[in-house]
């Protein structure tokens, strides 16, 4: 009799910003046919109560550590979930997962080599902050992450002046933390340099949980302390407006607009 062994497979998914509503229907579909699941301790605790996973929870600075388990693991033969919030491949696992591939060793590559891996979209915390304030991130935006664990602070100022002068839009992910709540006061000195006192900032906090809060204040008006771990901060260009208590930044940018 010819045994053949079963393809494992890593499933890099994003669960979306918090409410269970905004799981994708392929993350759902992937949460169902998986045998485990790797995370950082709070995403592993979504999936508490699915009695099909193995969970394997881990702190959040062990994402190498916890990329290469799950891949040691899918090499067995397993179905393998690798957790993040929001989506995967926004300041988050999907690049770990490829970064420890990269860096593997021969004898590593041998054993991942038959792995399927299949990076899965989610709804990120920046788009579903943006639609709870309505059309913040309208024209040209980018994200940058305020945290400097993994790169240095002056190159965070550094896109932040580059960013405001070029009149993006800007979605700040990790504005500030215990260990290091530094980050968002940096950015607001730059913002400070940079842009007009009326720029309008938004303070998205718990986007889609029970205890959500949305907040828009003019920069002039803003304190460091409005943002912690748990809130997204949006900072409009030069054109973003209010109306009524929505936010929104027009499509058009010195042309005629497009009716």
């Amino acid at each position: 009799m010819t045994h053949t062994t079963q393809r494992g497979s890593l499933r890099v998914v994003g669960l979306g910003p918090g409410a269970d509503a905004l799981l994708t229907d392929s993350v759902r579909s992937a949460i169902a046919g998986a045998t485990d699941a790797f995370g950082y301790f709070p995403y592993v605790e979504r999936l508490s109560g699915l009695g099909h996973l193995t969970l394997h929870g881990s702190d959040n600075r062990e994402e190498l550590g916890r990329a290469r388990s799950a891949l040691n693991l899918a090499a067995q033969g397993r179905k393998v979930l690798m957790l993040s919030s929001g989506d995967p491949g926004v300041f988050a696992m999907a690049s770990a997962v490829f970064e420890v591939l990269d860096e593997a060793g021969p004898e590593e590559l041998a054993r991942w080599v038959a792995v399927d891996i299949d990076v899965q979209p989610g709804i990120t915390a920046m788009l579903a902050a943006a639609a709870r304030l309505g059309a913040p991130l309208g024209h040209d935006f980018c994200a940058i992450n305020l945290s400097d664990n993994l790169k240095p602070a002056a190159v965070i100022e550094r896109r932040i002046q580059l960013a405001a002068q070029a009149d993006f839009a800007m979605a700040f992910y990790n504005p500030c933390s215990k260990s290091r709540p530094e980050g968002f006061e940096r950015a607001l000195r730059v913002l400070r340099q940079e842009c007009e006192p009326q720029r309008l900032i938004c303070f998205a906090r718990n986007v889609s949980h029970a205890d959500e809060t949305l907040r828009v204040v003019q920069l002039q008006d803003v304190q460091a302390e409005m943002a912690d771990m748990r809130t997204v901060v949006i900072v409009g260009n030069s054109q973003t407006r209010q109306v009524g208590r929505y936010v929104y930044t027009p499509r058009s940018y010195g042309v005629a607009g497009s009716r």
